[in-house]
């Protein structure tokens, strides 16, 4: 299919509660998400017979789709358990509505969630961070998750002088917006100083670099543009999306400051017909502060090397060039693993639909999504707009 432009539309989506959230397992706030996009859409289950999920890292099943289909009791003849890392709500949302423009079903449901801040131990959640590595040519060497993005961080320093002080600049930058977010994880307000003073993880990354730990689940209802006028909210249309692939591991990829958000954000804004100046707001994906330097610079907001002073200069805020993470991001609001861009999907939904409340963009018209996995592995980019063209 040469392209997705207009003819496919969000017409719901919910999150749950985030952080802990011990009265529910991953897979009842999977469910929980599930039936809140639902109502938010105005449908009932009986309509809905595609289904997308991402295995459960706190509750894993073998067939996990097929496990919350008959949770639901929905009998969809799409089902697909994808993962990608937290690039999989991307790289999802296109799969599926490739299966509506091209007829193979009507009204999929996107539904992700899990449990990693009461649903694991601290032991199981140490030996998931380890297997993160090559078996043979990293894990040996004792890195971790942050150690690895620590790699990336001070090549991106070294290669263009980016300073720590910018690198907080993007935490600071979420965690102003999800101080207007009633369902942020995190709200109290943090200072640059706040983040540099906070416990060094892996050089050069402090705690507040990092991404949280957290319960969550969040969801979305996809269905053709043809029928999106019939539900109660306005509809987003699927306006562009693109993906990239570059490695699995590290220590494989070909660079530690230029990612595969070129190959994503590119195919993107093509189906689109749009460009980075086009953008009204922006979530992208932030598990560490690095990244989202590194994702700014591959996606054409800025030329490489200078997202730290974009940042510092405040162009993220609400009142900026780009409004990001508006939410507050994986810093700040949430994040509980693969389904963490779940959240940036239905915050650029909300955006949209000029439902944001005291964090809303001023006449946001078009959003870009942002989702990567692995270790700046898979990306995947969508862009979303008000209107079909």
């Amino acid at each position: 299919m040469d392209s997705l432009r207009g003819k496919v539309a969000i017409v719901g989506a919910a999150e749950t509660e985030v952080g802990k959230v011990p009265h529910f397992g991953a897979t009842a706030l999977c469910v929980d998400a599930a039936r809140r996009a639902m109502n938010d859409a105005g449908i009932s289950k009986d309509q809905v017979d595609g289904l997308v999920t991402c295995n459960s890292m706190a509750e894993p099943y073998m067939y996990h789709a097929e496990v919350i289909a008959e949770y639901l009791q929905i009998f969809p003849r799409y089902c697909v358990s994808a993962n990608a890392g937290g690039g999989t709500t991307l790289s999802s949302l296109h799969h599926a509505a490739t299966a509506i423009a091209s007829g193979v079903c009507e009204t999929v449901l996107i539904t992700l969630a899990d449990s990693l801040r009461t649903g694991l131990s601290r032991e199981q959640a140490m030996k998931m961070q380890a297997s993160t590595g090559h078996p043979e040519f990293e894990i040996p060497y004792g890195p971790t998750v942050p150690a690895f993005y620590a790699l990336i961080a001070r090549a991106h320093m070294d290669a263009y002088g980016t300073t720590p002080e910018q690198l907080a600049a993007v935490a600071v930058s979420g965690r102003k917006h999800a101080a207007l977010n009633p369902n942020a994880q995190m709200r109290e307000l943090i200072s640059v100083e706040d983040v540099l003073n906070s416990r060094l993880i892996a050089d050069p990354l402090h705690l507040l670099d990092c991404s949280l730990v957290s319960d969550g689940g969040a969801a979305v209802i996809l269905t053709s543009a043809e029928r999106a006028r019939d539900f109660p909210h306005h509809p987003v249309y699927v306006l562009g999306a693109g993906e990239g692939h570059s490695h699995e591991h590290i220590s494989q990829a070909r660079s530690l400051t230029v990612s595969a958000a070129v190959e994503s954000g590119h195919r993107a804004f093509k189906m689109a017909g749009l460009g980075p100046d086009d953008i009204d707001v922006a979530q992208i994906y932030d598990c560490f502060t690095p990244v989202v330097l590194i994702e700014l610079e591959d996606l054409g907001f800025c030329p490489k090397g200078e997202a730290g002073a974009f940042v510092e200069a405040g162009e993220t805020g609400l009142e900026g060039s780009l409004p990001m993470n508006t939410n507050g991001g994986l810093l700040s609001h949430c994040h509980p693993g693969n389904p963490g861009s779940m959240f940036a999907l239905t915050e650029a939904v909300t955006q949209l639909q000029h439902r944001a409340g005291a964090r809303q963009v001023k006449n946001a018209e078009t959003a870009l999504v942002h989702g990567q996995g692995g270790i700046m592995s898979s990306h995947a980019t969508l862009i979303l707009g008000r209107e079909r063209s």
